[in-house]
């Protein structure tokens, strides 16, 4: 049960991450895809194929889509201003998450709307690692980075590991 609820997790934040718009008054678990391709650290990692089905069996569609499977928010940081917002108009995590919360333009968009508080809000991979990595601590799945991911050749020059690591170090370590 605890690697069904880790799949079911990991797989909404993998199928958010891509950006998948569905219309969520319509949408159920068998409308979902089996598999999602999360993809969007590529350039350092192989892109994951996560197992949208394997999940969905786990635990329900609101473990990971917290907000866009027509149920209120769960985190209560989320329900102090949206707990009667309504079901947001996408399941996608980069829907509410920003892929890079650094970035000037979503930086300057906080400051230019003083409304928009998510100071808190983790972006695209916090959110990612926040969500998937408790579940999967919780369920005893995998926790290592490239369990789920492995290391394209140009991350591994990057993080100087592997045939890219210094000489006399650990191969293989980041």
């Amino acid at each position: 049960m605890r690697k069904k609820l880790i799949g079911v997790t990991l797989c909404g934040f993998l199928v958010t991450s891509m950006g998948i718009v569905f219309d969520s008054g319509a949408m159920g678990p068998e409308d979902a895809p089996d598999t999602v391709d999360i993809d969007s650290i590529a350039k350092l990692y192989e892109k994951v194929q996560f197992d949208h089905a394997l999940h969905v069996g786990i635990t329900g569609c609101s473990s990971c889509h917290h907000h866009t499977a027509g149920t209120g928010p769960e985190n209560d940081n989320c329900a102090r201003c949206h707990a009667k917002s309504g079901e947001a108009s996408t399941v996608s995590c980069s829907g509410c998450h920003a892929k890079d919360p650094f970035d000037a333009a979503y930086l300057n968009a906080r400051e230019k709307n003083p409304n928009l508080y998510h100071i808190d809000k983790p972006g695209l991979k916090g959110a990612y690692h926040l969500n998937c990595l408790g579940c999967h601590k919780e369920m005893g799945a995998p926790t290592g980075c490239t369990d789920c991911h492995p290391m394209t050749e140009a991350g591994q020059e990057f993080f100087h590991t592997g045939p890219f690591a210094p000489k006399g170090s650990p191969k293989g370590h980041h």
